[in-house]
C-alpha cells in the first residue's frame, strides 16, 4: 500500500491493518520455519509497511500533543 493511501487512513483503520499485517508476518515466519514458504521477500515488505504505519501514528499523535 502506498504512503499516501496510508495517510489517508484514519487512527483507528491504521490500526486494524497494523493488526493485520502483523498476522500475516506471523503465518509467513510459520511457513517459513516449515519450509513451505513461496516469496521470502513478502516477510520484509510486510515489515516495511508496518514501519509505515506506525510512523503515521506516531506523527499524528506528536501533532495533536503540540497542538
Amino acid at each position: 500500500m502506498k504512503i499516501k493511501e496510508l495517510r489517508e487512513m484514519t487512527v483507528e483503520e491504521l490500526g486494524a491493518r497494523r493488526r493485520e499485517l502483523r498476522q500475516e508476518m506471523l503465518n509467513l515466519r510459520v511457513q517459513q520455519q516449515i519450509g513451505q514458504l513461496e516469496n521470502p521477500s513478502r516477510i520484509q515488505t510486510l515489515r516495511r509497511e508496518v514501519a509505515r504505519i506506525e510512523t503515521i501514528v506516531t506523527e499524528r499523535s506528536r501533532a495533536t500533543k503540540a497542538a
